[in-house]
């Protein structure tokens, strides 16, 4: 069943968040309505900032914010956020150690009908060469408030991806999660899969019944936190299971696999498939229809599993 529009709960977060800390402040590039800020702006008039259709300007408005002793929710679609203005958040937010909280909608397929111009595919790759940068994809509802709660909570830049639409529950209320440490959704001893944001760890979910009808005991990992990776982690169930299978809605060139690969080649060679996009542009579509033609799919990570496992 699908839940709240994860955008719904962004804006509900953030405006419970600026009830109990005055500092907390919405920036926006023209897309207030798209992002459901305006909800945001009209109980908090003084503390809203839209920039226009100006993305780099979006960073250096939000970094003089910091500067200034406030935190700024900056966001913009993911394409924008990364490649477009990347120069900014390196230079006027992170090397200058600030406090800027940059959010990336519409992550790879979910963006859909906005077609390739705004598909990001490769935002996690550039964001992991930021010195510092901590890195994230809540999976659901319940896992996007925690962590924005302590992404404000918490000094330094940090990179968000977030669909806008709705995603299919993972979570109870109430659970628990920290930054830079996966959860465990699912033991196993046969293989590990290690999914990031709602769209593939709830793949991966569906995968793990598929696997368990055929007798393969796979554990699922939701490593909503790709920097820091949580090593630890990855390194016990590729020990404890001798293969991984990663998923991701991003290019598997720099994202949360080649995360994982760069973990495992240094301190516990394993073997190991990717399943996400493979060195592709983005195109127009329904994200259903994108996802399989991208095979992003529970049938796609059972492939790799069985490919992994020789079966």
């Amino acid at each position: 069943m699908a839940t709240q529009e994860m955008r719904s709960v962004y804006v509900e977060t953030l405006i419970a968040l600026a009830e109990r800390d005055e500092r907390i402040m919405v920036c926006e590039a023209d897309l207030m309505r798209a992002h459901g800020t305006t909800k945001f702006a009209d109980r908090f008039p003084g503390r809203a900032v839209d920039v226009g259709v100006a993305e780099a300007n979006l960073v250096g408005v939000s970094a003089g914010l910091s500067l200034g002793g406030k935190i700024p929710f900056a966001a913009t679609f993911g394409c924008f956020a990364s490649r477009r203005a990347f120069d900014q958040f390196f230079l006027s937010a992170n090397y200058a150690r600030l406090n800027v909280k940059l959010v990336g909608t519409d992550p790879g397929v979910t963006a859909a009908f906005n077609g390739g111009t705004h598909m990001p595919f490769e935002d996690v790759g550039l964001m992991r060469m930021v010195p510092g940068l901590t890195i994230f994809e809540p999976a659901d509802p319940v896992s996007l408030r925690a962590l924005m709660k302590q992404s404000a909570s918490m000094w330094g830049c940090t990179y968000m991806r977030l669909p806008r639409k709705s995603v299919e529950p993972v979570y109870e209320e109430g659970e628990e999660f920290t930054l830079g440490k996966g959860k465990l959704l699912f033991d196993g001893d046969d293989v590990t899969i290690i999914a990031m944001g709602g769209l593939l760890v709830g793949e991966a979910i569906k995968a793990h019944g598929m696997l368990a009808e055929e007798g393969i005991d796979a554990a699922v990992i939701d490593m909503h936190t790709v920097k820091p990776l949580d090593e630890e982690l990855v390194l016990h169930h590729a020990r404890k299971s001798g293969a991984v299978v990663t998923a991701e809605n991003h290019q598997i060139a720099g994202g949360l696999g080649a995360a994982v690969a760069n973990c495992l080649s240094c301190a516990c060679p394993t073997p190991m498939r990717m399943v996400g996009i493979r060195d592709e542009f983005g195109q127009v579509g329904t994200q259903a229809w994108l996802q399989q033609h991208y095979r992003l799919t529970a049938d796609e990570i059972v492939t790799q599993v069985k490919d992994v496992l020789n079966k």
